[in-house]
C-alpha cells in the first residue's frame, strides 16, 4: 500500500492540509460550509483551474509561461469585436475561434523559445507585457458591454434553493472546467505525447538523443497552454457579462502557486493533475476563508507569496533521500 501512494506523497500531505483548514474554518466560519458558499467557490474556481491544467503541461515539460491571464484578455477582445461583426455567433463559434486564437498565442511563446533559444520565463515575460501593451494600445481601456445574448446568458448545469430561498447554482464553467480537467489528464496520462512530455522536462537532451522532437514538445505545452487561455477568457466572460481588458491583470501568480502547491516541479517532468486541483483548492479555500472571517485581502497577497517562497524551495527536494543518508552514516 505504502508503495502505491509513494509518488502521491505531495498530494497526500496537501490534501491532508486542505481538510485540517476546511474542518477549521467549517468551526470558525459555520456558511463556510454551506451549499451556495460551496458552489460559489467552485463557479469562482473555473477559469483558475482551466489555467491551471495548462500551466502543468508547460511545467511538466520544463517550460514557465506568466503570459497566460493577458492572453485570454488579448483573447476576449479580439473575440468580441469579430463575433459582434459577424452577426453574434453562438457558443460553437465562440469555443472554436477563442480556443485557436488562444494556440496562436501559445504557439508564438513556442516559437520564440525554440528559435530563438531563449528561456521560457524570459519569452513569456516579454510576451506578457507586450500583449498588454498592445491590448491597452487598441482598446483605451474601455470596457464591452454590448455582447451577444448567448455570451452573457446564465447557463446552470446545477441548481438548488434552500428553505431559505438562498440559491445554490453551479455555471456553465464548471462544465467546462472539468472538460478541460479530463481532457489535459487523457493527453498526460493516456497519450505517447504525455509520456515525450514528461521525458523532455525531465532530461531534454536525453530525450532529444531517444528522438524525441524538442519543438513539437514544446508546441504542444504552450499550444496548450494557449488553448486553455482561450477557453478560460471565452467563460470569464460568460461569469462576469462584460470584457474588461485588465480584469485578468495579475492572476498569473496565484495560479503559479497553486500549480506548484501541488507537486509540479519548475525544474519539469513531474505534476499531477490531481496536485493541479488540491493546489487550485488550497488557494481558493484559503482566500474564501479569509473573506468570510473578515481577514484583510493583503493577508491573501502575503500567503500566496510565502506559498510559491515555500513551493519552489522544496520543489527539487526528494525527501526519500533523507533516511539513506543517514543509513549511510550509520
Amino acid at each position: 500500500m505504502r508503495d502505491l501512494l509513494r509518488p502521491y506523497k505531495i498530494e497526500l500531505r496537501l490534501a491532508v492540509v486542505l481538510a485540517l483548514i476546511c474542518i477549521a474554518l467549517a468551526v470558525a466560519a459555520p456558511q463556510f460550509a454551506t451549499l451556495p458558499n460551496l458552489t460559489s467557490l467552485l463557479n469562482n474556481s473555473a477559469v483558475n483551474l482551466i489555467w491551471a491544467v495548462g500551466l502543468l503541461v508547460v511545467l511538466i515539460a520544463g517550460g514557465i509561461d506568466i503570459s497566460f491571464a493577458v492572453a485570454s484578455s488579448v483573447v476576449q477582445y479580439i473575440a468580441a469585436k469579430l463575433l459582434i461583426s459577424v452577426g453574434g455567433g453562438n457558443w460553437l463559434l465562440g469555443f472554436l475561434f477563442c480556443g485557436s486564437l488562444g494556440i496562436l498565442l501559445g504557439l508564438l511563446n513556442a516559437w520564440l523559445i525554440h528559435g530563438f533559444r531563449i528561456i521560457s520565463i524570459v519569452v513569456t515575460i516579454a510576451t506578457f507585457n507586450a500583449f498588454f501593451g498592445l491590448l491597452m494600445f487598441f482598446s483605451g481601456g474601455r470596457n464591452i458591454y454590448d455582447l451577444p445574448d448567448w455570451w452573457t446568458a446564465r447557463i446552470f448545469i446545477f441548481e438548488y434553493e434552500n428553505a431559505q430561498g438562498i440559491w445554490s447554482e453551479l455555471t456553465l464553467s464548471v462544465a467546462v472546467m472539468i472538460g478541460c480537467v479530463i481532457a489535459t489528464w487523457a493527453l498526460i496520462q493516456r497519450s505517447n505525447i504525455g509520456r515525450q512530455l514528461y521525458a523532455f522536462g525531465d532530461n531534454p537532451e536525453g530525450a532529444r538523443r531517444a528522438g524525441v522532437n524538442i519543438a513539437v514538445m514544446q508546441g504542444v505545452a504552450f499550444g496548450w497552454m494557449g488553448l486553455m487561455a482561450g477557453i478560460a477568457g471565452l467563460c470569464q466572460v460568460n461569469i462576469v457579462k462584460e470584457v474588461v481588458p485588465n480584469a485578468l491583470y495579475g492572476r498569473e501568480l496565484e495560479v503559479l502557486a497553486a500549480v506548484v502547491l501541488g507537486g509540479a516541479r519548475l525544474g519539469g517532468g513531474k505534476g499531477t493533475i490531481l496536485g493541479c486541483i488540491l493546489g487550485v483548492m488550497f488557494v481558493a479555500i484559503t482566500q474564501n476563508g479569509l473573506n468570510l472571517l473578515g481577514v484583510s485581502p493583503f493577508a491573501f497577497q502575503m500567503i500566496i507569496g510565502a506559498a510559491i517562497l515555500i513551493a519552489i524551495s522544496t520543489s527539487n527536494i526528494d525527501l526519500s533521500l533523507r533516511p539513506r543518508r543517514k543509513e549511510a552514516r550509520s
